[in-house]
């Protein structure tokens, strides 16, 4: 391997090693649950969980992606660049119903942006005790400051020699959290290097090895012998492929000289790529239980089953009575999590409460159904002791769980254990807790437009079913037309494009009827439509009417990759699903209609070109916001006045036909007051008063600039709009400080009067509306301060080599609110420069 090959290999282990840390100091200086980093991927607007630490990954895994325009608390203070503090449940229910309904428990939350000092590279994020005073977290979010300002100065180092090492694209670390207090037994830390080949170990784990700290570090090959001279090999083979990139999944159990069982975790930066992998240095811990113990002693004589977990979900101990009712061998429980020791308890239900247990401080108490000892599902008697009740107690390090023999079924889930387990065999992915339709119904309601809203569906339905096809029909004029698609064939679905709703398909049958329809396996459906055409030979498939009020809205098309049965329970609960989507549908129809009439009515109402002057050049841009009704009611223009040029921008408040329309109006009246040659402060005055007349209940912010192109001399008024910038010559570039009167359409006695200026030829003058300078949570100053910047950096106008044309400069000026994805307000600038002397005529 190259060298920089094996220099960018290291620069991983330093990020791994870095977010491991930060994340273990996160949680003790916030008495925290856990705590995790997640970090840019290299999919544009991404973020993905890099270390996790105290929980375990896998029941997490809905939250290991996240997307940096979703309402999360970790997306909006990527994106907004802020700290977001949750202190309780009600208060993150409050600002985030949708991560609230995903994690309906008792714990509170920090998000804190992880910044360079030109670039957010992620978000430290930490899940603590919910507390009902917020003043509380002051301190806390202090020590989390500085912990994540930290980070972001070590990650700008890394990112200046390769900005590919501060991304990350795979699954999370999962790493043990530092202990709260002094465990029964003890944990000793080390770490290997393969470059120098040499072990460093802690004070205790020094002492522990029969190595004093002060003497010369250990080799692998020694380290491992004194650990656990038994099971060397096996812990040397850990360490190096651990080193190569692949740190096992599950902590490895050995024993320690003197008999005792004896835990040893690494964990080291992950690697996928072919070809051998450059050694890197791994971290791990050495944990000793506290063997013959005699509260292990006492636990093993308890009547009722009795086991411990770590944070990770690790079974750690498990008396002799617990391994009976769970019917698997003590030694296939040690070491395991709980739900890959025991198979049959891999179902959604265990995954949410032992959530709850790891995030609230309230024990968790449910009834969980056993196969029956010989392997049928169902017992031959409902009290034969098919059921057991669970009880999880949280700790701060470890969750105490007891099984005992339940004898209340009527405590249990209802429905035979063939509906309940059908499709949740050992290794499939688990299906959707009973929360998933609140999530996916809160997401909706933020979804205006068709695109969104099968976005959202995508984005939650998928996932929660295990799905990885989706297909949305919608219909127009008794045919049917896909409005989104994803996982199928590309082109498979053309042919099915406009298709009517006599033709004898699946997805035409499904809304005709208004029932749904699932099909186990692909053969199922080839048997029930012979001749269709089919994408796959594996798979199921479900065809869901979109129906809102009684109203056929179109079809929805889930598909799997895997045969799959389809529960009761998940029939209705996608049928009430579908109903969801269907109103959601036809309300992002109803909302396109409306703007596209906005939209149409504003492109109208703008200026297909400005006036022109010889001694002056001028260009605008306008960008729709991509939030709401995407239309609002900025507005620009340049009209000729007298012997001068009148410079308008003005902005109406709010968006949609009516504001469009506002401004229609107030466009007209501004250009006929300037007609008429009117004065700054005499416009301003007639604007008020016609849109106090027109009683609207709009009010609306204004500049207007009546310039001499000969002179340079230029009168301003402004009504509580941003103030313009000037950007010199010579490069300087100020915020004009005109006085200015109130909004237009509030006061009709309003005042608004007049300032003088210069503008020097080759002098830009600028115009914009707040859209272009607000951010949500950033003060509209730091905006103005940005755009000024970005101005001055613009480049000369005139006849040198380095200038720029102005329609360049606009370009310049407009490129990152073209790029956003999320634009709250539309945007409107104008910008302005005196020529010297007149363009000649091509």
């Amino acid at each position: 391997m190259t060298g920089s090959a094996e220099s960018a290999e290291r620069r991983s282990g330093r990020l791994a090693a870095l977010l491991i840390d930060v994340s273990a100091e996160a949680i003790s200086a916030s008495g925290g649950h856990a705590a995790g980093v997640y970090l840019r991927s290299r999919t544009p607007g991404l973020l993905r969980l890099a270390v996790l630490e105290g929980l375990p990954g896998p029941l997490f895994r809905p939250w290991w992606r996240v997307h940096s325009d979703r309402p999360f608390p970790v997306a909006d203070s990527y994106r907004l660049g802020v700290e977001v503090a949750l202190p309780n449940a009600t208060e993150t229910m409050r600002r985030y119903p949708q991560f609230a309904a995903a994690l309906p428990f008792q714990f509170g939350s920090l998000s804190v942006p992880v910044a360079g000092s030109s670039k957010v590279f992620g978000v430290l994020t930490v899940l603590r005790p919910s507390t009902t005073d917020a003043m509380e977290l002051m301190p806390v979010r202090e020590r989390l400051g500085r912990l994540a300002e930290e980070l972001g100065a070590a990650l700008e180092k890394l990112d200046g020699q390769d900005p590919d090492t501060v991304t990350w694209d795979g699954g999370p670390l999962c790493v043990r959290p530092p202990a709260s207090r002094e465990p029964s037994g003890h944990v000793g830390r080390f770490r290997w290097d393969p470059a120098t080949g040499e072990v460093v170990a802690d004070a205790w784990l020094s002492g522990a090895l029969g190595t004093p700290p002060e003497d010369a570090p250990l080799t692998a090959e020694t380290f491992a012998a004194a650990v656990a001279p038994a099971d060397a090999q096996r812990v040397l083979a850990v360490l190096r492929e651990a080193a190569g990139g692949r740190p096992p999944a599950l902590p490895l159990y050995v024993r320690a000289p003197h008999g005792a069982p004896r835990l040893v975790e690494v964990w080291g930066p992950r690697t996928d790529a072919p070809g051998p992998a450059v050694p890197a240095a791994v971290r791990g811990v050495v944990l000793d239980p506290g063997p013959g113990s005699v509260a292990d002693a006492a636990a093993d004589l308890l009547p009722e089953g009795v086991l411990c977990l770590d944070r990770l979900g690790h079974v750690v101990y498990a008396n002799p009575h617990a391994a009976r009712l769970l019917r698997r061998p003590r030694t296939e429980l040690l070491g395991r999590t709980l739900w890959e020791g025991v198979p049959w308890l891999n179902q959604p239900t265990l995954e949410d409460h032992l959530r709850g247990a790891l995030l609230s401080p309230d024990p968790v108490h449910f009834h969980v159904r056993r196969p029956s000892a010989h392997g049928r599902e169902r017992p031959p008697h409902p009290f034969a002791g098919d059921w057991l009740a669970l009880s999880v107690y949280p700790g701060a390090d470890f969750l105490t769980c007891t099984v005992r023999l339940g004898h209340r079924v009527a405590d249990a889930p209802s429905g035979p254990p063939e509906e309940q387990s059908a499709s949740q065999s050992p290794g499939t992915p688990s299906l959707a807790p009973l929360y998933r339709p609140i999530v996916l119904a809160i997401a909706l309601t933020e979804a205006v437009t068709a695109r969104q809203v099968s976005a959202v569906v995508m984005r939650e339905l998928l996932p929660a079913f295990g799905g990885n096809r989706l297909a949305i029909y919608l219909l127009q004029d008794r045919h049917l037309y896909l409005a989104w698609e994803t996982g199928f064939p590309k082109g498979f679905l053309a042919p099915f494009e406009g298709v009517g709703m006599d033709e004898r398909l699946p997805g035409v049958e499904t809304l005709t009827s208004g029932r749904p329809l699932f099909f186990d396996s692909m053969q199922q459906l080839a048997d029930a439509y012979p001749g269709v055409a089919l994408d796959s030979r594996e798979g199921a498939r479900a065809f869901l009417p979109l129906i809102a009020s009684g109203r056929p809205v179109g079809s929805c098309i889930l598909g799997f990759d895997r045969p799959r049965s389809f529960s009761n329970e998940e029939r209705t609960v996608l049928t009430a699903l579908a109903g969801l989507i269907a109103h959601a549908m036809e309300k992002a129809q109803r909302y396109e209609s409306e703007a596209a009439l906005a939209r149409g009515l504003q492109q109208a109402l703008l200026p297909r070109r400005l006036s022109q002057h010889p001694l002056m050049e001028t260009t605008g841009r306008y960008l729709p916001g991509t939030q709401g009704m995407e239309v609002g009611g900025d507005w620009y223009d340049v009209v000729a006045a007298g012997d001068g040029m009148a410079l308008v921008i003005g902005d109406v408040q709010g968006h949609g036909v009516q504001s469009a329309a506002t401004m229609g109006q107030l466009r007209s009246a501004v250009r006929a007051f300037a007609l008429g040659d009117r004065s700054p402060d005499e416009v301003m005055s007639g604007t008020n008063h016609l849109l106090i007349d027109l009683d609207a209940g709009l009010f609306a912010s204004c500049c207007y600039i009546r310039l001499d192109p000969e002179t340079g001399l230029a009168r301003a008024a402004v009504a509580g709009h941003p103030r313009p910038l000037l950007r010199g010559p010579d490069g300087r570039t100020q915020v004009l400080d005109l006085p200015g009167g109130v909004v237009l359409g509030v006061d009709p006695q309003a005042q608004y009067p007049v300032a003088e200026l210069l503008v020097e030829p080759g002098a830009v003058l600028a115009l914009y509306t707040d859209g272009l300078v607000e951010r949500p949570g950033v003060d509209i100053d730091v905006g103005i301060s940005a755009l000024r910047v970005a101005l001055a950096r613009a480049g000369a106008l005139g006849g040198r080599p380095e200038g720029r044309s102005l329609s360049a400069v606009a370009d310049r000026l407009t490129a990152a609110a073209r790029h956003m994805a999320d634009r709250p307000d539309d945007i409107a600038l104008l910008l302005a420069t005196r020529r010297t002397m007149p363009l000649r005529p091509s």
